[in-house]
């Protein structure tokens, strides 16, 4: 949504995300019942910022902030 307009986002990360279903249907794939497989919470996040929106709002995002950041745009 960022690319479309959003000025923040702090979601899963994608990657470790696919990485972890890839590892569920595997063990499915080798017998496993899905419904004996334990629930997984995301553990790595990711924090994208959209500059070009912060300014047209009249924003101006701290330096720190910038800095924790995985992607500006």
């Amino acid at each position: 949504m960022l690319e479309e307009g959003g000025l923040l986002s702090y979601a899963p990360d994608e990657m470790d995300l696919d990485r972890k279903l890839a590892s569920f249907v595997d063990k499915i794939l080798r017998g496993a019942k899905p419904a004996d497989l334990p629930v997984q919470q995301p553990t790595k996040f990711k924090l994208l910022i959209n500059l070009k929106t912060a300014k047209a709002i009249g924003i101006t995002v701290p330096q720190s902030l910038l800095l924790r950041a995985d992607e500006v745009i």
